[in-house]
């Protein structure tokens, strides 16, 4: 086990597009969990005598149309994305693997009644399935979180259930099964840990998701409510000077697009660590 664990790491060490992506992702987390520390601003403070100011060594991103500081608001808007991101897919990590495990170990009744729910969850686009939800809800951080969560769950429980149906009539699920071992113990201690390499790369790929969508929602105005820095705020708030006055709208779309390409450059390292014969297929093909 150390072995394999030491032979995983190794790879991962030597796999650049999946330690540019640990990068992105890790400053990203440090400024969100640092936020105070690195504004150098109250990022809610309004100065209408300093609005829409260029860039300089005060403000270094700008101020918007309040006076607002640009740097330190983009800077907490790196917390706000990260608990949408972690709030989101953690919550819908749980749910999509206890219903898609139980969907694939009980039968064929409870697993048509599970997934034909996934599904209408699934027929939906994503957007306007969490606009609806959140038209219901209530504008909030929480509630962003708890509607995304519930979009991700079918990513998570038809991943599960392929690994139930799967590994339920190998020999060590039916040994398991001879030696008395309760049907929780063996969905979760022998059977789940088989799907470990893609929910890690489902993680991140729902996790870049995440940020897009709570932009989106916050710029949409039924996300996270103003005047929270959210990234999708800041746009929002840009959208009416951005022609004369870009940076209000420059700045957080650049934090937006290198947090999801840095999911995205981490989720594709880790599919091709966790599963090395599609690195070499796409070294093949190439």
């Amino acid at each position: 086990m150390l072995n394999a664990t030491r032979q995983w790491l190794s790879r991962f060490a030597e796999n650049r597009m999946a330690m540019a992506g640990l990068i992105f992702i890790t400053f990203i987390l440090l400024v969100a969990a640092f936020a105070p520390y690195i504004a150098i601003h109250d990022p809610d403070e309004v100065n209408i005598k300093n609005r829409l100011a260029p860039l300089s060594w005060l403000h270094p991103f700008g101020t918007d149309a309040f006076g607002r500081d640009i740097f330190s608001r983009v800077v907490y808007g790196a917390r706000i994305s990260a608990i949408a991101g972690i709030g989101s897919v953690g919550l819908s990590l749980f749910l999509g693997v206890f219903l898609g495990a139980f969907a694939g170990y009980s039968g064929r009744v409870i697993d048509n009644c599970i997934m034909r729910l996934m599904d209408a969850i699934m027929a939906f686009p994503g957007i306007l399935f969490a606009i609806a939800l959140m038209a219901v809800m209530g504008a909030s951080l929480t509630n962003v979180c708890i509607a995304l969560a519930i979009r991700y769950t079918p990513h998570f429980a038809r991943i599960a259930r392929g690994a139930v149906l799967k590994e339920r009539e190998k020999e060590y699920v039916e040994a398991a099964v001879v030696q008395g071992e309760s049907n929780f113990r063996i969905l979760f201690r022998q059977i789940m840990p088989n799907c470990t390499a893609p929910i890690l790369v489902q993680m991140t790929l729902d996790f870049a998701h995440a940020i897009i969508a709570e932009a989106s929602l916050s710029f949409l105005g039924v996300g996270v409510p103003p005047p929270s820095p959210s990234w999708g705020n800041i746009l929002h708030a840009a959208r009416t000077t951005m022609e004369f006055y870009p940076w209000g709208a420059i700045f957080p779309g650049l934090a937006i697009c290198f947090s999801v390409l840095g999911l995205n450059l981490l989720g594709d390292g880790l599919r091709d660590v966790l599963d090395p014969r599609l690195s070499e297929e796409r070294g093949s093909n190439g």
